[in-house]
């Protein structure tokens, strides 16, 4: 069976020619490709990467609580943490480790934290050839987050603004225009059920 570059072979040189401008273009323009071990990505600064437990910079001490919502909030189950109540009545952490080969890094853990524990860091140079490596303890989590400079958010809810004042009579142009009181309506009186002879 004849191929369509025997019949048209014009067809045939004028893709090879297009193949080639197509390489010639390319071999002028700047280089995309980075230097992996000289050279690294900038990676945005809300960019989600290895997880990292924080700690107080003065006394050294785990933000975590023990809470255990971020294993719950986990969608995979990738966090673990062993937990025992102390003297004082609150919880103490025994261990806590975060399996790397199957988190998803969705961030979620991070929201749930109300103590600014976790955190999803840019870094993303992790890997390793042993699977075993890769699921961390507490003190490699607190070890990978003690250069992590972290603000932490204020989760309650925004205060709600103040009520407005009404502007001075004379001056219409400024004045607020504030809600008439609901009027006053007086509830009403049960109706007493009626009996078969009524």
């Amino acid at each position: 069976m004849p191929t369509a570059y025997k019949l048209n072979p014009i067809s045939g040189i004028k893709n090879l020619l297009i193949g080639l401008w197509v390489t010639l273009r390319h071999l002028f323009s700047k280089s995309i490709t980075l230097q992996y071990p000289t050279e690294r990505w900038e990676m945005p600064e809300r960019s989600r990467g290895v997880v990292v437990l924080l700690s107080d910079k003065e006394s050294g001490d785990l933000n975590c609580t023990a809470c255990i919502l971020c294993a719950k909030a986990c969608p995979v189950g990738a966090i673990r943490i062993d937990r025992h109540r102390g003297d004082d009545k609150r919880w103490k952490l025994d261990s806590f480790s975060i399996d790397n080969t199957i988190c998803c890094y969705c961030g979620l853990c991070q929201e749930a934290c109300n103590f600014d524990a976790i955190k999803l860091t840019p870094k993303y140079e992790f890997s390793s050839y042993d699977k075993a490596s890769l699921i961390y303890d507490v003190h490699r989590l607190q070890e990978l987050g003690r250069d992590v400079d972290f603000v932490p958010t204020a989760k309650k809810a925004a205060p709600k603004p103040a009520a407005t004042t009404p502007a001075p009579a004379g001056d219409a142009a400024t004045a607020v225009a504030t809600p008439a009181p609901a009027p006053a309506t007086e509830p009403e009186k049960p109706v007493e059920p009626k009996g078969e002879g009524e």
